[in-house]
């Protein structure tokens, strides 16, 4: 397990941590400033400031990326399905703009909150075939780009509006049926706040090795949690053990940049310069 106390080299900050604070061009020039030298952006920040600049940006501040964030939301209604699969096309053709080594996905639950104007659905059942047949398309022409994906399974509280595959063995029984050469091109984001629950979660880092875990990212989960999108915690503020966690994707020979994102009210809050200090000071001290 590599020691992070001594220095933050393999920090990576997800820009959605900071998402109040400033535009992607401010955060970049800040995490610039504090020696921050990998971010992880956002689709809509991106958009934002536009591509191209957002482009410029990373480049003329020397940043890499850990992944971008997000591609998805296959689940739609015949009528809004061809929009789902063109907006993840130009996911994965940003996700190459920007140099990122993953497209992370979050794959999306019921269509009418996945593609809103959806015709309303209760089956979930159905929601996650779609997911399935969507991400075989998409695998398709990410091979082509040679951009890998990285599905990341959340909490169950999102099944319904955010994301209908929950775990980590339900994700990598997804891998494993459409990529099952394991070629390096489908794989894991695997987040803390998401999987600390799950009895299965060692067993299942096991069962993903080094290949199929393509990000690790990290926040905390504090009692009570308030909101059920907007108050994940800052490292070492709740119940997560994430030392055992990064230990266990470590001990498969994961070795990339610990990526945090934190989506809080509480933090976007704060100023940009007393966040980024405290997840600098924290990640030496409790990742």
């Amino acid at each position: 397990m590599r020691d992070l106390s001594t220095d933050h080299r393999w920090l990576s900050l997800n820009t959605a941590t900071v998402r109040k604070q400033a535009d992607f061009v401010g955060i970049v020039e800040a995490c610039a400033k504090k020696g921050i030298r990998v971010v992880s952006p956002w689709r809509d920040q991106v958009a934002q400031v536009g591509l191209d600049r957002a482009v410029r940006a990373v480049k003329d501040a020397g940043l890499d990326l850990s992944g971008y964030c997000r591609g998805g939301m296959f689940t739609a209604d015949d009528v809004h399905l061809q929009e789902a699969r063109d907006d993840n096309r130009r996911a994965v053709d940003e996700a190459k703009a920007l140099g990122a080594p993953c497209l992370v996905l979050v794959v999306g639950g019921l269509p009418q909150y996945s593609r809103p104007g959806s015709v309303a659905s209760k089956d979930i059942g159905a929601a996650q075939r779609q997911v399935e047949e969507g991400l075989a398309e998409l695998l398709a022409y990410a091979r082509a780009a040679n951009m890998p994906l990285a599905l990341e399974p959340l909490h169950p509280m999102y099944a319904a509006d955010r994301a209908c595959v929950n775990t980590m063995r339900q994700a990598l029984d997804i891998c494993e049926r459409l990529d099952p050469g394991n070629s390096g091109m489908m794989g894991l984001a695997v987040d803390t706040y998401h999987v600390w629950w799950d009895f299965e979660v060692l067993a299942q880092i096991r069962r993903a090795g080094q290949k199929r875990l393509l990000a690790f990212h990290v926040c905390d989960w504090l009692v009570p949690t308030k909101d059920m999108l907007l108050d994940r915690g800052m490292m070492g503020d709740g119940v997560i053990d994430i030392p055992h966690l990064r230990r266990a994707v470590e001990a498969e020979g994961f070795a990339g940049y610990v990526e945090v994102e934190i989506l809080s009210s509480d933090w976007w809050g704060r100023p940009l310069d007393e966040v980024l200090d405290t997840t600098i000071q924290r990640f030496k001290t409790a990742v």
